[in-house]
């Protein structure tokens, strides 16, 4: 296996002038508009990093705010050798300069400090400093230190389906390599080949943190030269003309198609990680002594006087031109209106294709004499159907596109002989990158859809749950200007004699995440239903499988109409009745239901509603049926301390108290693990007896 390849960018020069004592940069090869120019957005991106400390100051806003002086080189480069309206540049919350020279106007840097309603990249709905102009391809990145090194490898990944030219840009900082989904994207951006640049901007701190407490290496890039794809470029930071030319050398590899490149800049962190931070308390003397002489922005001013590119004059007033630029912006910026208050209620989920007024379900009627599919069949003939339907969907995740095996319970069984292997594969065992990707890939083009299998098992989901949090509040904090078009599937639940890690449900943790659809179905008609609906909508919804209910006969049903889709957040009444209401979803269901049938013969009348969706939930059937009858019992598999039972029963004691003849009584799991051994599972799990016990006692009140 060969190595990665590594070259080194030349060395800057380091001329001595009679103008200045300061060592010059190499300018061969860049023309005087050229030089000009980069002067011009270097010092006013400078002014701009001491405008925004001058706003905290003033107590006017920026409130977060890590300058980016002595990156201004690799900064400067990455923000000019970006293709506005073309390619993808993934920044971090450093990237001021970068976001200047890519294309983010003073006014909009501005607005984006001091978190104004017309802040482009979200409204003032995400932290200061975090740059992004998604009009441009310039991304909204969190805050999550490097999380987007996954969504800007999943961007890689539809570039190389789609057969684009586009490149992607990830930049970040040196301590961001320490994080193990950074090494996951490196990972899959260089076995899958693709147009992604790794940036490094190593300053050698991660906020206090020296680099030698992060990583062995001091040039961290050594971490990743065993990638047989990547090409490894060193550079120094502080110089543009060195970091453009790095940039140039990567950008040429990565459109040959051989793999990823990542450029690793040498640069110096001038003042604090932030301004709720004080370097002098840990960085020693020597480091600010040595750190002025290799300021890059008073180098480049006598590059350009050394050069004969400019004389002192002429750039005395291109500085003073950025200057008045800079006090002319913030007149109009400070004037602007700060987002309602009101206003965050907007663009917490995105649209989906049906609503709750859509009654197509009603004109549907379950036809035993007609074939019945059970529910595993049910989950891949709408998997198989919307493949066919929009060949711009795509499905990956663990053992999903294995020759014979597609899948460990089948439910993909098909769908790689049908549609290949390029919309179907296999991911590695990487959770958190299966997520992230999925992200990435939908930014290419609105009409991708991504249906991913999070994990073998919901119980190995965890590790996702940092990107998953990322894609919950993407559209949200983009003010909808993106949505990650996702479904992940998640095989959950237990009756299976899994025990630990096989047998989880994970619902209530899902339903307290803001802007994310949970589903929940429990028949196969219903499966249908909701996974239309979740591939077609925007945005992204847990589809979650009681995995125990995929051959489980009493879940069968006919196959419903091409128009059956059923809205997010609509319930649906199993069994009528007029004494108690029992609320349940998943496998709870069929116990709910099976308890209905052998308490009618003791008279007591059970009204069973399947909620199928979590979030939203159907409080409006829930509250109506409870007003009628009374009573209510709320039963789930999960466990019962915190499981989403907990929501339901609280919402029907404050809105419906004087309605009810008795408490409302949840029952579930016990709170424990669940055991491998049959008599332990069977003594920890919902059973239909726990059921029935639940309903009597509520009754009897």
């Amino acid at each position: 296996m060969s190595k990665a390849k590594t070259t080194k960018a030349p060395a800057p020069v380091a001329a001595k002038t009679k103008q200045s004592a300061v060592a010059t940069f190499d300018v061969t090869g860049f023309d005087k508009a050229t030089l000009l120019d980069w002067y011009k957005t270097q010092q006013l991106g400078r002014r701009l990093d001491e405008k925004a400390a001058l706003y905290l100051k003033m107590a006017k806003g920026w409130s977060y705010h890590a300058p980016f002086a002595g990156h201004d080189g690799i900064q400067l480069a990455l923000g000019k050798i970006f293709r506005p309206g073309k390619d993808y540049l993934f920044p971090y919350y450093r990237d001021m300069l970068t976001s200047l020279a890519a294309g983010v106007t003073v006014e909009e840097i501005i607005a984006n400090g001091l978190s104004k309603d017309a802040d482009v990249a979200g409204g003032g709905r995400h932290m200061s400093n975090h740059f992004a102009k998604i009009s441009i391809g310039l991304q909204n990145s969190s805050s999550c230190t490097g999380n987007h090194s996954q969504q800007a490898v999943g961007t890689g990944r539809s570039i190389r389906k789609y057969a684009g030219d586009e490149v992607v840009y990830c930049s970040t900082g040196d301590s961001t390599t320490s994080e193990g989904y950074y090494y996951e994207a490196v990972n899959g951006a260089d076995r899958e080949k693709l147009p992604v640049i790794f940036v490094i901007q190593n300053n050698k701190y991660g906020i206090s943190v020296p680099l030698k407490d992060q990583t062995s290496n001091e040039t961290v890039s050594d971490n990743f030269k065993g990638f047989p794809n990547l090409k490894v470029i060193e550079c120094d930071g502080r110089d543009p003309m060195a970091s453009y030319r790095a940039l140039e050398e990567a950008r040429a590899y990565v459109l040959t198609g051989k793999g990823p490149a990542m450029v690793h800049a040498d640069c110096d962190r001038i003042g604090s990680h932030s301004n709720s931070d004080n370097h002098e308390l840990y960085r020693p003397a020597a480091d600010f002594e040595a750190m002025k002489g290799r300021d890059p922005l008073p180098r480049m001013r006598a590059t350009l006087i050394a050069n004969g590119i400019a004389t002192d004059e002429e750039l005395l007033a291109i500085e003073e031109a950025n200057k008045q630029a800079i006090f002319a912006a913030a007149d109009v910026v400070e004037a602007l209106p700060d987002p309602a208050g009101s206003s965050y209620i907007e663009f917490l989920v995105p649209p989906s294709v049906v609503d709750y007024s859509d009654n197509s379900e009603s004109r549907y009627v379950n036809d035993p004499s007609a074939p019945q599919l059970t529910f595993r069949e049910g989950i891949n003939t709408a998997l198989i159907e919307e493949f066919r339907r929009n060949p711009n969907t795509f499905l990956f995740g663990q053992d999903v596109a294995s020759h014979k095996k597609q899948g460990i319970f089948n439910v993909c069984k098909g769908l790689l002989d049908e549609f290949g292997n390029d919309r179907v594969w296999n991911a590695p065992i990487a959770e958190d990158f299966i997520v992230g990707t999925a992200n990435g890939m939908c930014r290419y083009r609105k009409d991708i859809r991504v249906v991913v299998e999070g994990a073998e098992f919901a119980d190995y989901f965890w590790p996702a749950m940092e990107q998953l949090i990322e894609c919950t509040h993407d559209y949200w904090r983009t003010r909808g200007q993106f949505a990650p078009n996702m479904v992940v599937r998640l095989a959950s639940g237990g009756y299976i004699q899994g025990g630990l890690y096989h047998s989880q449900n994970l619902e209530g943790t899902f339903t307290t995440l803001p802007g994310l659809r949970v589903v929940i179905p429990a028949f196969a008609d219903d499966a249908i239903g909701l996974m239309r609906n979740a591939i077609r909508s925007e945005g992204i919804t847990m589809y979650l499988e009681p995995k125990f209910l995929y051959n489980y006969r009493p879940t069968s049903a006919s196959m419903p109409a091409d128009d059956f889709i059923i809205p997010f957040g609509k319930a649906k009444i199993r069994r009528a009745g007029s004494d108690i209401t029992v609320v349940s979803y998943g496998t709870a269901v069929h116990w709910s239901l099976q308890a209905a049938e052998r308490l009618a013969a003791e008279g007591i009348s059970v009204e069973v509603i399947d909620l199928r969706s979590l979030a939203p939930w159907d409080k409006d059937m829930v509250l109506e049926s409870v007003r009628r009858t009374g009573r209510c019992v709320v039963a789930h598999e999960d466990k019962k301390t915190a499981g989403f039972g907990g929501e339901i029963a609280s919402t029907i004691t404050e809105e419906l108290f004087r309605y009810l003849d008795a408490p409302v009584v949840r029952v579930g799991s016990k709170d424990t693990p669940v055991g491998f051994a049959k008599s332990l599972e069977a003594a920890i799990l919902l059973n239909v007896d726990d059921v029935i016990g639940a309903i009597r006692s509520t009754a009897r009140f």
